[in-house]
């Protein structure tokens, strides 16, 4: 997917609501707006519109929904159109370009609240998400809030990946990964913003495909910002469900980390480098040894010790009595992560700095497989509404 260079817009506000509201006293009015970009989610969609309408906020606070979908042919259209027409909070957005930066950034120039927050199809949320990523504004004056990011397969393969999402020798060590932690982050899952983050810093970079929140993230910290989690604002992230869906996302990650190294000639987190930095010393090393006597030796050593690392690995991120069952698969769950990872970004470096090239098409395509709704739903989208419209309020949705 080509994706053209252009500058950078800012945020212009239209007419918006009073100021952020404070909670630590009496709220004022205040309109929130949630925004999300989606396509061919129609498995998805209701169940995640039904999540946010059912969002517990504060008196005064009141919701503007909006979706940019990106030329849905599943029916995913159709059925925020259903919940529109029953909830005028909900506005549908048109993202012709179909890559996340460019749908996030329509929502953000439609919107009229004075705190923006972003809510994505495959997570699952507390019932009062919304009004912790308030209160943290309110108490940190934070340029960016939100919660970590914590994992929740779904089968086998799913269940396993989320394990090992979670375990160090995947993260790195990332503050975002803990659930415990709060404090100032390099980057958070989604987010939560005051509008005026985005009159400072710009909107997201529609040159990206995949990283944009990290490259946004660089560049509020690189102007002074700060970015805040607390596991107060809590949500679970859906991981990809099998193997081939993970090898292909990370890759995709991998890549477009070496365009943030590009646009901003240093990486959002040094560990970032660690795994192209271990494929390529595999590679120089199974070069060399043909012609190095000592090469052989040093390629399987590195070898054998990362094998004892991953082994380790597997069993610390195995411990407990229920996740001894995902020990036979983890090893390859981690291997993923790091050698798609480590190609993606040499791949990027190769594209980006050397050939100066465009972005790899397929490697800027969707590495979720939709997944269609069931021809019959247990209850229609019509009872759906109609029951959300008879339940007492909508959860502050205006």
């Amino acid at each position: 997917m080509s994706t053209p260079n252009r500058k950078l817009q800012r945020v212009v506000p239209p007419q918006r609501s009073a100021s952020l509201p404070t909670l630590a006293g009496r709220p004022r009015n205040c309109i929130v707006s949630v925004i999300s970009p989606c396509r061919n989610e129609a498995a998805y969609i209701g169940p995640f519109l039904e999540s946010v309408l059912a969002q517990r906020l504060p008196a005064g606070v009141s919701l503007e929904v909006l979706i940019a979908d990106g030329q849905s042919d599943d029916g995913t259209r159709e059925s925020i159109d259903e919940y529109a027409r029953a909830h005028p909070c909900i506005e549908v957005l048109d993202n012709p370009r179909r890559i996340v930066s460019t749908g996030l950034n329509a929502a953000i120039r439609r919107s009229r609240g004075d705190v923006i927050v972003r809510m994505d199809v495959h997570t699952h949320y507390a019932p009062d998400y919304i009004t912790e990523c308030l209160r943290s504004l309110d108490r940190t004056g934070a340029d960016n809030v939100g919660g970590p990011w914590v994992p929740q397969g779904s089968g086998y393969v799913s269940e396993a990946i989320a394990l090992a999402f979670s375990s160090p020798f995947v993260s790195g060590g990332g503050k975002a990964h803990r659930a415990a932690y709060e404090g100032p982050v390099d980057t958070v899952y989604l987010g939560c913003w005051p509008r005026k983050t985005f009159e400072k810093f710009g909107l997201f970079d529609e040159d990206f495909v995949r990283t944009q929140d990290s490259e946004l993230n660089l560049r509020i910290h690189r102007g002074g910002g700060t970015i805040w989690q607390t596991p107060a604002v809590r949500s679970w992230y859906t991981p990809r469900p099998s193997l081939p869906q993970l090898a292909r996302q990370y890759t995709q990650y991998g890549y477009w980390k070496a365009r943030v190294i590009k646009k901003h000639k240093l990486p959002a987190s040094m560990r970032q480098l660690v795994p192209g930095g271990f494929l390529a010393a595999l590679l120089v090393l199974a070069v060399l040894t043909p012609f190095v006597s000592w090469a052989g030796w040093a390629f399987a050593s590195l070898a054998l010790a990362y094998a004892a690392a991953v082994g380790a690995g597997s069993v610390l991120a195995c411990a407990a009595p229920s996740h001894w069952k995902y020990l036979p698969i983890m090893p390859f769950v981690f291997a993923v992560y790091h050698f798609s990872f480590g190609y993606g970004f040499w791949r990027g470096m190769i594209d980006f700095l050397v050939l100066r090239k465009e972005a790899d098409e397929k490697l800027s395509a969707l590495t979720r497989v939709p997944v269609m709704p069931p021809r019959k739903s247990p209850e229609p989208i019509e009872q759906v509404v109609r029951r959300r419209a008879r339940a007492a309020g909508h959860g502050g949705a205006a």
